[in-house]
């Protein structure tokens, strides 16, 4: 049994018991004598996806630093998931990275990567929630607004509702943690209660992802766990490659800027034929598929800047994508869900009261590595409209020259895995040590340079 310490009066209550709800959940169980969790779905006792997680469908995973903190967070989940069978691999030595068709140096890093199903991961952490004698589960519930006072300028709690129809209740709070998602009505509701509209940060990207599963009839991983070549200017078309345990995989195809992977089966494989790395086709042009395949759309990352409001009510945090969400394809969702739960469980600490604004500086001082590396990865693209200033110029090229000399440098590799993994901050690749080796290696054996693209510099 987890367990509590109980050093705050009343209840918590958090909207939403997705991925960052449950992790906030974890820890505010800690603290609050009474955690109750909100969500319009039926929840407990399922491992498949919701309709209320719409890219649940789709591959996922906790990236290096996100299994190390989600074991921090909830000791032993990680041993819990690889005894169920959870595909777990070395960041660098069992995940096959692929740049502008050229594969990183397998390398060993020590870092563990945990992959596979949204709602199977989403499941584990739910059933160690589940466990807690603090906590209540309230499904199959629709959020109508939150409750407040204005003479305390305080959240006092959620009005909710079965949905099931009868009449609408409230749910009384001392702190309401908001881990409703992309589709967050915090910002509509704060601005009605007279604090200001909440200002925001967004990138456009157009991105799509269409998945697809298969049962395999050859092994395509041998010791590996995932095969990605990932998307860039030059080759825009992207894919992940996912064991799902057994003979069982994932496909999750991406395209951007408008473009859609096709669903239909012909064209699914002939996209992966156009992918500029043949691993993926090969090891799905003769396997069984299962099922359907899904179609998800993410138009653009939203950063929502509560920090910089002037006013902000007391007894509210928000967390997961309804704070920050990310472009999908860099992973870094549920790992900055767990990086939230922890600043949310620092501000907790030490008895004082809960301060919203002390709360959304500090996970915004968090969210900035993660945001930089998607944003910095996104106006590589020259069509992605935004500012380019000359240090994103400059950190783009040099990085198109490091993985160009990753391909054959595995200490080079490691380092930039280490930076993607959100194990390492950003600023690591630009040490003395790393930017010779950069250089040493911006020839390969035959005398090619690494390519450097000069068509980034466009201001949106």
């Amino acid at each position: 049994m987890d367990k509590m310490h109980g050093t705050r009066q009343g209840t918590a209550v958090v909207l939403g018991a997705s991925i960052a709800g449950l992790f906030a959940a974890h820890v505010l169980a800690r603290s609050y004598p009474q955690v109750v969790l909100v969500d319009r779905d039926e929840v407990i006792g399922t491992n498949l996806p919701r309709r209320g997680v719409p890219q649940g469908h789709h591959v996922h995973g906790l990236l290096a630093s996100g299994q190390l903190m989600a074991e921090d967070l909830i000791p032993g989940l990680t041993q819990d998931m690889l005894d169920a069978g959870v595909p777990m691999g070395d960041l660098g030595g069992q995940l096959r990275w692929f740049f502008n068709g050229r594969r990183l140096a397998p390398t060993r890093t020590g870092l563990v990567v945990v992959g596979g199903d949204r709602a199977v991961l989403e499941s584990h952490v739910r059933s160690r929630v589940e466990r807690l004698p603090n906590t209540e589960f309230r499904q199959d519930t629709d959020i109508v607004s939150l409750e407040h006072d204005d003479a305390d300028a305080r959240i006092t709690g959620v009005r909710v509702q079965s949905r099931g129809g009868g009449p609408e209740e409230v749910l009384p709070a001392d702190l309401v943690v908001d881990a409703t998602g992309r589709g967050s009505r915090t910002p509509v509701w704060l601005e009605s209660m007279g604090y200001g509209r909440v200002p925001a940060d967004s990138v456009k990207i157009g991105l799509t992802y269409t998945t697809r599963r298969f049962r395999l009839r050859t092994d395509a991983f041998g010791t590996d766990v995932s095969v990605n070549p990932v998307a860039t200017p030059k080759h825009p078309r992207g894919a992940f490659l996912t064991t799902l345990g057994g003979d069982r995989c994932g496909v999750s195809l991406t395209g951007v800027l408008g473009e859609t992977p096709p669903a239909d089966l012909a064209g699914f494989l002939e996209y992966t034929r156009s992918l500029p790395v043949p691993d993926v086709h090969e090891a799905i042009r003769n396997a069984e598929p299962l099922g359907e395949a899904v179609t998800f759309r993410f138009p653009a990352s939203v950063r929502r800047r509560y920090e910089r409001l002037q006013r902000l009510p007391a007894g509210l945090a928000v967390v997961g994508d309804a704070l920050c969400t990310f472009n999908p394809v860099y992973g870094q969702g549920m790992t900055m869900a767990a990086v939230q739960a922890r600043v949310l469980g620092e501000q907790l600490g030490g008895g004082n009261a809960f301060s919203p604004r002390s709360y959304f500086r500090a996970a915004s001082r968090a969210l900035e590595p993660a945001w930089s590396i998607a944003v910095g990865g996104d106006l590589a693209f020259p069509e992605v409209p935004g500012r380019r200033t000359p240090l994103v110029r400059f950190v783009n090229a040099y990085l198109d020259r490091l993985r160009y000399a990753a391909h054959d440098d595995p200490r080079l590799a490691e380092a930039f895995l280490r930076v993607i993994g959100l194990v390492d901050p950003p600023e690591r690749l630009l040490t003395p040590g790393v930017a010779l080796r950069v250089i040493r290696g911006a020839y390969g054996s035959s005398g090619e340079r690494a390519p450097i693209r000069t068509d980034t510099s466009r201001a949106g």
